[in-house]
């Protein structure tokens, strides 16, 4: 059975959302802060956590932060929070969290991202392809492991995803929808997810990134061999 948790302190939230996770056949634990979100995750396994931005003793983009840094890196997480503004979607992705949910929400809307989370994390890597090299990045998908030169580059799984699809695919544009889709398995979701993300590799690859944007179109991935576009830093 899925176990889900959810971190939420208004219990009429939290009360129907575990309804109508546990309608569609998952086992759902409710705490009210995020210190007893970290707790939990810590002593009972979870296959998803669902976080509400603010809660107290740990809003949910600091658990967010504290999973992402810990033995629990790769745990999915929603965020769910009354904060709907373009500002604070970013601030909850770049916490790491892979969806954004704003309320007031459809109960049924919320169920059915669940499922979609789980499922592309379930989908993520099922077997170790070779390890790719373009200039001075290495891209090791048996250890999900980025080199820049002889730096390893520490990466989050959604990050790592991306920059193996890039490049994967030198030269080809791809919009943000189709990105959400072919990387992570979105047919649904916050576009700001690719925004965040290929700004947060631009930021960790320094000079050696080599995602362009493409005015209008999305991005894209330039070769080492390739003349470098003009694009959006």
């Amino acid at each position: 059975m899925v176990r889900i948790l959810v971190a939420d302190d208004d219990r009429v939230v939290a009360d129907v959302v575990r309804r109508y996770l546990q309608r569609d056949g998952m086992e759902v634990t409710v705490v009210d802060t995020g210190a007893a979100a970290l707790a939990h995750i810590d002593a009972e396994p979870i296959d998803l956590a669902i976080l509400d931005v603010m809660m107290p003793e740990g809003d949910g983009i600091a658990v967010c932060e504290t999973i992402r840094a810990g033995a629990h890196a790769d745990l999915p997480v929603i965020m769910l929070t009354a904060l709907g503004e373009a500002d604070d979607r970013v601030a909850g992705l770049e916490s790491g969290a892979d969806d954004y949910v704003a309320k007031p929400f459809s109960p049924r809307e919320l169920s059915l991202r669940v499922q979609s989370v789980l499922r592309r994390s379930r989908a993520d890597h099922t077997g170790p392809a070779a390890r790719t090299t373009d200039g001075e990045i290495s891209v090791d998908p048996a250890s999900c492991a980025v080199f820049v030169g002889t730096r390893e580059v520490s990466t989050t799984k959604r990050e790592f995803d991306l920059l193996e699809f890039f490049v994967a695919h030198p030269g080809a544009v791809f919009t943000r929808e189709e990105l959400l889709d072919r990387v992570w398995g979105w047919s649904f979701g916050d576009i700001s997810t690719v925004t965040v993300h290929v700004k947060r590799l631009r930021a960790k690859l320094g000079s050696a990134a080599r995602i362009e944007t493409v005015w209008g179109r999305g991005y894209r991935w330039n070769a080492a061999s390739a003349p470098r576009e003009r694009s959006s830093r």
